[in-house]
């Protein structure tokens, strides 16, 4: 099951396990059940402190969980956690066996002090990179407190449950028997809705603190470059960011960026995290900017958020990025996790052998339409341009797969549904204004980007386009706020783009606070 390499360096970390480990496989006779078993028998075989046996009785087969003989813990995988899942089975196995986790100790604190009982259930796909941080979460609150039970079930493989379920899109959380949500949610966000007190609290320590010299909005690589700069300046820096990495936590493969050959999204954004806690950076996930009032004449800038709270500074930078594009059609949003989808990298396997759209001709589009031939029975690519306008590589790649069929000059008018779930697509011929309707169950939307600046209409001059306008130096209209990023007029909306925008917005900023604080 896994080659020397990764033996080599799993048997490395379980070095660091203090405390037994038992792991109780539930199987069957099939060949996912003889692969889990093989896999889990070279796991314990790399540490005297773990220990199998295979006498579950749980209904999911194959599945196994991790228990620390003594303690109460319930955690499980449904499934096998290989692909982008091997790093959460090495995390529950360190953090079983006695590893202590790298959160902080407020939110272990916060973890340990939930009461009530919450059974979580988690359905992933291998290929999703956004499900790793949903399950690492749930399975340390698993470790931390003994009212928290959860299982990871590989949707690909437990499809008669997904179907049942009417599962169509990862992750999709339940708690207790209910939708808990779906998407990608870290561990502060996750006990952000179940802890109904923490966003008061949270809110109360952020009215304490003093003004910045620099706050960034943002933390996607142009927010995380503006905050570098800015603590290597040695002035106070804050960053207040919805989720850290932004759009980068939904990229699978980066290969362009450079210096680092190869890479994936959910990677580089903890890379990215990380550098940045390694300053005197004042860092506030889970944090949307709601409004921003500029300064008067020898004031502070405040930016008010979503949570009640507000943040006031010398200097603001703008780096809130972009979300994906939305059809705008009927049936869109009635239908949105029930057949229409935004990332097929995730939700990709739970259309195998079915039929699925994927609208844009972009290279987005191009790539996701590449990637899904390879899982479900037939994909059509529908592009409103009269031609493709993806790079000539991936055109020639697309046409070579039997069971891609390209439409072009098609507006897409409506997402057709049961009730329930997706069941087709209507467009117009642009050339014939004929409408035509497409018998499918999935529709995955790649057309591109929208910044996040609707917050900052009235205020911070923006393009037609709802891009902030910046000079040169990343100022925009108001003196003293800068921008950098994807929500700006900046081309070419690219990660090495937004890390040099971001250090260069944040020299901008710190060059006006030298020239604002001068004697006159």
């Amino acid at each position: 099951m896994l080659d020397a390499t990764l033996k080599s360096q799993l048997k490395t970390y379980l070095e660091r396990v203090t405390q037994p480990i038992e792991i109780v496989a539930s199987l069957d006779d099939g060949a996912k059940s003889r692969e889990l078993h093989d896999l889990l028998v070279e796991i314990a075989g790399l540490s005297d402190l773990i220990t199998l046996s295979k006498d579950g009785t749980d209904a999911r087969r194959p599945s196994f969980s991790l228990n620390r003989p003594g303690a109460d813990i319930s955690l499980r995988f449904a499934g096998i956690p290989l692909g982008h899942e091997f790093t959460s089975l090495v995390l529950a196995l360190l953090q079983v066996g006695g590893h202590p986790s790298r959160a902080s100790a407020e939110v272990i604190e916060q973890i340990q002090a939930l009461e009530g009982e919450f059974t979580f259930e988690t359905y992933y796909s291998l290929s999703c990179q956004n499900c790793p941080d949903v399950v690492q979460a749930l399975n340390l609150m698993a470790v931390l407190n003994p009212n928290v039970r959860h299982v990871a079930i590989d949707g690909a493989l437990f499809q008669a449950e997904v179907e049942a379920r009417k599962v169509m899109a990862v992750p999709s959380i339940y708690l207790n028997g209910e939708v808990f949500g779906q998407g990608r949610m870290g561990l502060e966000e996750i006990l952000g809705k179940i802890d109904t007190n923490s966003g008061a609290r949270q809110a109360e320590k952020i009215k304490a603190k003093p003004a910045f010299d620099v706050l960034v909005l943002g933390g996607g690589p142009a927010g995380a470059a503006a905050a570098i700069y800015a603590a290597r300046k040695g002035i106070r820096t804050g960053v207040a960011a919805e989720r850290f990495g932004g759009q980068v936590l939904d990229t699978m493969a980066i290969e362009n960026f450079i210096s680092v050959q190869e890479t994936e999204g959910p990677k580089l954004a903890s890379a990215l995290e990380e550098h940045v806690k390694q300053y005197d950076v004042d860092i506030m996930n889970l944090q949307r900017g709601e409004a921003l009032i500029p300064a008067t004449e020898g004031g502070l800038h405040e930016v008010r958020l979503a949570g009640g709270a507000s943040l006031k500074a010398k200097t603001v930078i703008l780096a809130t990025g972009a979300r994906w594009r939305e059809m705008n059609v009927p049936g869109e949003q009635q239908y949105r996790a029930r057949g229409v989808a935004y990332c097929p990298h995730c939700d990709g396997p739970l259309f195998k052998g079915k039929r699925v759209a994927v609208i844009g001709g972009g290279n987005s589009g191009v790539e996701a339409a590449i990637d899904l031939a390879g899982i479900v029975a037939q994909v059509t690519l529908i592009e409103f341009d009269s031609q493709l306008r993806a790079d000539a590589v991936l055109q020639r790649k697309l046409h070579s797969l039997p069971n891609v069929k390209v439409i072009t000059s098609a507006l897409t008018t409506e997402v057709l549904g049961d009730g329930e779930k997706v069941n087709g697509l209507r467009y117009k011929d642009r050339g014939t204004d004929e409408l035509h309707d497409l018998a499918l169950e999935g529709i995955f939307v790649q057309i591109g980007l929208l910044p996040n600046t609707d917050w900052l209409k009235g205020t911070v001059e923006l393009s037609p386009r709802g891009e902030i306008i910046v000079d040169a130096k990343g100022q925009t209209n108001i003196p003293g706020v800068f921008a950098a990023g994807d929500v700006t007029t900046v081309p070419y909306k690219q990660i090495v783009i937004a890390v040099g925008e971001g250090a260069k917005a944040s020299l901008s900023a710190f060059d006006h606070l030298i020239r604002s604080s001068a004697p006159a």
